[in-house]
């Protein structure tokens, strides 16, 4: 499990982290609903399918909470460090520069302001192609 992997099941937790399960996902609804209406049934798994697919996880109220129960004044927003620490991660620079690897930096590894600044956003970035919902000024 890479660095981005880890920070993505710190925010979203098991149940999206794993996005293959969608599809035991639809299976437990229509047995619990279609007792008394089997021809709903086949209906049912098609929007529900749909529904935890379509639906983005908003990382804001996730990641202040994380923030809050870390107990420290962590700014998340702007911080790669902070956001690690904010989630329990090791935010040390040779964790940095492993997630700068997966991420596709390309820059110079020692200029740490321009590392850090690139991790953010592309972190916003894949957190947003993967589920999240990313506030737009975080994307930019």
């Amino acid at each position: 499990m890479g660095i981005f992997d880890k920070i993505k099941h710190a925010i979203f937790g098991e149940a999206v982290a794993a996005p293959v399960t969608p599809s035991a996902t639809p299976t437990p609804p229509p047995t619990a609903a279609a007792p008394s209406a089997a021809p709903s049934a086949p209906s049912q798994p098609t929007p529900a399918t749909a529904s935890p697919a379509a639906a983005a996880i908003d990382i804001v109220p996730l990641l202040d909470a994380a923030v809050k129960k870390s107990g420290q004044k962590l700014d998340w927003r702007r911080s790669i460090v902070d956001l690690m620490k904010a989630v329990g991660m090791d935010a040390s620079l040779a964790e940095r520069k492993e997630l700068a690897a997966e991420l596709g930096f390309t820059g110079d590894p020692h200029d740490t302001a321009t590392m850090n600044m690139f991790l953010h956003k592309a972190l916003m970035k894949r957190l947003a192609e993967n589920g999240g919902k990313v506030p737009a000024d975080l994307l930019d």
